[in-house]
This record gives C-alpha cells, structure tokens and sequence, in this order.
C-alpha cells in the first residue's frame, strides 16, 4: 500500500494536480506519524495500520463536510469531498448494506449469538473477518437489529 501512495504521489507531482497532490502528502505525513508512534526498532506499519489511519482520515473529513455545510462553506465542504474521493482510492471496497446483512447473519449464526449480550461477541468477530472492508457504525445497527 505504501509503495501505490509513493506511486500516486509521484504521478501526481508530475502531472501537477495541486489539490490531489496535497492531500496525497497529508495521507503520507499521517502514516510517518504512525510510524514515529511505535516503539524504537519496531518495523513501520503493514497495510491494516495504513488503513486504520486512511479510514480515521476519511471520518474527520466527513465530518467536517456536514460542518462545513451546516454553516453555509460550500467551497470548504466540496474541498474536503475532493480529498475524501483521493482517501477513498486508497482504501478495499467498502461492503454495501446488502453484504453487509449477509456477513453479520452469518457471522451471528457461526458464533450462536442468541440476544443483545452477545452482542459484544458479534461485533469483534466482525471486526475481526472484516477489518478495512465494513462500516462497523452500520454493522452494529444491523446486528442490534438481528439480535432483538
């Protein structure tokens, strides 16, 4: 994944894109930060970390849209979706709510979750098979609408 940003970036310094090129330092200046972050002598993060922090990235800029918006910035709000949709590149293909549905019944059947105290359970074996790939904000909805 580091190796597709570096790539990025540097196509886009050479084609000179400004507004992609900047958000593409910002995503690389997040992941050095995580990098620092870990312990002396320890490897740099892998792919699931570059998506952790991709994933935090791409929240904050959401929601600075809905504030943005919420207070008249149209020009700030379409800013920051132009970053969202260079972030979003970068990252799996997200699960629609159909999949989604799909994944946590199964998932729900395999552990034998029976009512909302398992709930806990569900959602870290989700969180587990489908790190980087599922909105866990709606997955929980869902497995606390299948577990009633």
């Amino acid at each position: 994944m580091r190796t597709r940003i570096t790539d990025a970036v540097k196509t886009a310094m050479k084609s000179g894109e400004k507004s992609r090129l900047a958000t593409l330092r910002l995503v690389t200046a997040a992941i050095k930060d995580r990098d620092l972050a870990q312990p002396a002598g320890a490897e740099p993060v892998g792919d699931a970390e570059i998506v952790a922090v991709l994933q935090k990235m791409l929240k904050q800029r959401r929601e600075s849209i809905d504030v943005y918006r919420k207070n008249d910035r149209p020009e700030l709000a379409a800013q920051e979706e132009a970053e969202v949709a260079v972030i979003e590149e970068f990252l799996p293909k997200q699960m629609d709510e159909a999949e989604t549905r799909a994944a946590v019944a199964a998932t729900i059947g395999e552990i034998g979750a029976s009512g909302l105290k398992d709930m806990g359970k569900a959602m870290a074996a989700l969180k587990e098979r489908y790190a980087g790939t599922m909105d866990f904000g709606k997955a929980s909805a869902i497995v606390k609408d299948v577990l009633k």
